[in-house]
Formats: structure tokens, sequence, C-alpha cells
């Protein structure tokens, strides 16, 4: 309509030129790479073999529980963030940071259930506006309440292919309906080869990939495993044995019975994994086959970790590493190193931008992270190694460092832990004398961080800042 109306309007020969200009861009676009996102949910580093050979300084967890070759491929041809960070370790607060690279309260969605803000910027709009195909298949959970909340066009937040997007649930078999919503089974209920949920999303994924137009595509594969309820289909269920799991140091358990189930769920755990890596496998095959693997930036990572008895806890949205230092892996050769280890901090609010960067597009410029893609081309470049924590509670707040992680809550209740001597963080030393410089300097790092973003959790952090216990009388008498 647009060119028969230009026709009209000028003439035959300057339609021609536009044309021809349209023309140079379509080209131009087509050579841009495509985007691919696996996203799991709760899934701890030491799950994955690539990351459990490098956690050898930890006792119980440089040991390899679950072999994950396919995801470990993407470490041997791309790059492995080795201090890579959710901002907020619980689903629906980290999703949002990782698709608007924008801090909790600011997109809105920042504990479970919340609906993110309408108005927000995704990075499926900034690449839909960019001539991409977007689509998205799995959980989202930016869409508050709704369960399973299939999410419909009007609500998909960019993503134009969103058939098989639904707000949140963990169910274990999907099947598709002659009309209408998918189906989904109660968590009891486990699917086969065609339903179980992470053979069943693959599939829809390979779909899209096998469909595709000549446009470059960014689609998002949003796996709920291994998210309990840790069941899978067989073999997978009973592939590993507890008897080969290992219980973490900081596992205390009041009764024995309580460490068997640990090491049931564990070895289960194992078992959701490893079907996650064979469906990664399904993925790469599909990209080689398609004669697209090289041209598609590929990114694995999760939302936050999993605990799994570590401190005597399961889940996660706590204080803990372990739940706030999770994978991240990306492979494009064209311009991402060959087992590159990227050892500098990066973050979730990080990655849009760090995407954007590498693929030459330019950010919305609402994002509040950084672009960490001159870490992934190998560039030189001066970067600050934090991490800072927005808590779903709003009512504590903190920062890893290569050293420390410092944690302040509007209770008082503070902690501070020595990540170089104390891995397990066992030994809360906010109150030694010793450390009381290193709680001052942290602490101001927190809060100008907070105020800077105007998180809501400066009304109480402010007041921290200004009262002198914490910096001077509070360990004048320890």
């Amino acid at each position: 309509m647009y060119r028969r109306d230009f026709l009209r309007a000028i003439g035959l020969g300057a339609a021609s030129a536009v044309a021809g200009s349209a023309a140079t861009e379509a080209v131009e676009t087509s050579r841009r790479p495509n985007l691919l996102i696996i996203h799991t949910d709760q899934l701890s580093s030491w799950a994955l073999s690539v990351y459990a050979r490098r956690l050898t300084r930890v006792p119980n967890y440089g040991k390899v529980l679950v072999e994950t070759p396919r995801i470990d491929s993407l470490a041997r041809d791309g790059a492995l963030l080795e201090n890579f960070f959710v901002n907020s370790a619980v689903c629906t607060p980290s999703r949002g940071c990782l698709l608007t690279g924008r801090y909790p309260h600011a997109h809105g969605a920042y504990r479970n259930n919340i609906e993110m803000n309408r108005d927000e910027v995704t990075l499926a709009h900034v690449l839909q506006r960019n001539g991409y195909a977007t689509g998205y298949a799995g959980k989202w959970h930016l869409d508050g309440e709704p369960k399973p909340g299939w999410i419909k066009p009007e609500r998909s937040m960019g993503f134009a292919d969103c058939r098989f997007m639904f707000n949140r649930g963990h169910w274990k078999k999907i099947e598709d309906q002659p009309t209408g919503d998918p189906k989904v089974s109660a968590y009891k209920v486990v699917g086969d080869r065609d339903t179980y949920t992470t053979d069943w999303l693959t599939d829809k994924t390979i779909d899209f990939i096998e469909g595709r137009d000549d446009r470059p595509f960014f689609y998002v594969v949003s796996l709920p495993d291994p998210h309990t309820p840790f069941t899978v289909r067989e073999p997978y269920m009973t592939m590993y044995r507890p008897d080969d799991m290992v219980t973490p140091n900081t596992f205390k358990p009041p009764r024995p019975a309580r460490a068997a189930a640990l090491l049931r769920n564990k070895a289960r755990y194992c078992g959701l994994v490893k079907c996650i890596d064979d469906n990664v496998g399904r993925l790469l095959d599909t990209l080689r086959r398609e004669g697209i693997l090289d041209e598609t930036i590929v990114v694995f990572t999760t939302d936050h970790g999993e605990y799994m008895g570590e401190h005597n806890l399961y889940g996660k949205n706590q204080w803990y590493r372990t739940a706030y230092q999770v994978p991240f892996l990306v492979r494009w050769p064209k311009k991402v190193k060959r087992g590159a280890v990227i050892d500098e901090f990066v973050t979730n609010v990080d990655v849009q931008q760090t995407l954007l960067g590498l693929m030459g597009i330019e950010p919305s410029g609402r994002e509040q992270g950084r672009d960490a893609s001159p870490l992934l081309r190998g560039e030189a470049v001066r970067w600050k190694n934090e991490a800072m924590i927005h808590h779903s509670s709003l009512k504590s707040a903190g920062v890893f460092t290569p050293e420390y992680e410092l944690i302040l809550k509007e209770n008082g209740q503070h902690m501070l832990f020595n990540r170089l001597h104390d891995p397990e963080q066992t030994a809360n030393l906010f109150s030694r004398v010793a450390h009381g410089n290193v709680v001052q300097e942290l602490k101001d790092r927190i809060v100008r961080h907070h105020n800077h973003v105007a998180s809501p959790a400066v009304s109480w952090l402010n007041k921290l800042q200004r009262a002198t216990g914490i910096a001077e009388g509070h360990w004048a008498n320890r």
C-alpha cells in the first residue's frame, strides 16, 4: 500500500530509488544475527558439569554429579561468565531485569506474581522494531496472578509469536488441543516424550526455527525446570542414584530422614538437568541442520539458583551466593572468542544492553545496566566488579564484590561474608571489629546505588546511613 501511494505522489523514478534503498536495508537486516535465549528456572551452577569443574574451592561442589555436554559445548565454542549474578533471586523480578535491563522496582514486578509495567521496553520490543521476528515459548511470570495464563498478543510485550507462552506454573505435561489453548495436567501427572514440558517446549522452538521467514529472529524458550516439583519423565527420573549424591557441608538435618529426602531430591534434580541438556542438544542440532548455528547468538542462563540443602534451605530468595551467582553462557563465533572465560561481574540488568551491543543495535535508552559486550569481544574496558542485590521484600539490600558479600536489613540483622576465605558462607563477620572499614565502604556503595536508581529501599537505607551505630558504635561494645 505504501509503495502504491508513493508512486501516485512522486512518480515511478523516485519510487524505484526508494525501493532500492528498502532492498539495501533488507539486506543489512538479513545479515544481523539471530538470537536464541534458553532460559531455565532455578538452575544452580553446580548442576552443570562445565561449572562444577570450576568450583573446586568449595568442598562437595567440585564433584560432577551430572554431565551436561550439550550445554558445556556453549562454553567450549563461546564464552562462560564466571561471575554472572541475578539482581533478585526470585522468578518474577529476575526475569523482568533480564528482559528490560532495569531493576525490579523500576520495571514494576519487584516480587512474584506482580505484572511488569505495561510501558516497559523489552528486548523483544527493541528487536521487533529493528526488523526481527520475535517469539516466546514457556514460562513468562511477568503478567501477575494468572495461572497458567496463556499470553495473548496484546499482552506479550513484543513477542509476536506467543501461542505457547504462559504466565506461570510448573506442570509436567502439556498437550496441544484442536482449538484453544494447550491443556495442562495436574502437577503429579508426568508426560511422555511428546508431552513432557521440556520436550514439548523444545518441539515448539524447533517448529519456529524450521518455519521461520527471511527475517532474523529472536526467540526465548523458557523451561520451567529444574524447579520443583522434582519429577521428570523416564529415563531421567531414575537415571541418577541418591547414593551417588553429596550433601552440602552446611546441611545439618535435625532428622536422618531429611538427609535421605535431600539425596533423593538431588538425584531427581540431576535428572531434570540432564533432560534439559539433551533438549539443548536438539536445539543446537536444529540450528546446525538449518545452516544457521554460527549466525545465531545462543544464550543459556536461568532466573536464579537452588539451595538444595545449603544452610538447611531449599529454593531461593535468601541471601546466600548460590541463588544469585548462576550460569550464563553465550555462543556466537563471529564476535565471541571460543573458550573465553569472563571473570568480570555481570548481572541481569546488563543483559539487554550487552546483547544489543554485541548485535550493533541501539538500546531503548531506559536501561539501568551496563553494556558488557566489550568483555565478550575480548576488548580492554574499565569495569567495576560488583553485583547489587534488590531483595523482593524491599527490606534488605546487598552487594557482591570479589572478596565480600554484605547484606543490610531493615531489621538490623546484617550479614557480611568473606567470599574468598569462606566460600560456603558459614561465618557472619559483620560484628567483627576488624571488618568495620569493609562494612562502611560496602554500605556506602549500597546506599549510593539505591539512591541513584531511586529504589524504595532508600527510605530505610538512608536512615541507616545517617545512624552512627553501624559505622562506629556497633562494634564499640563487642
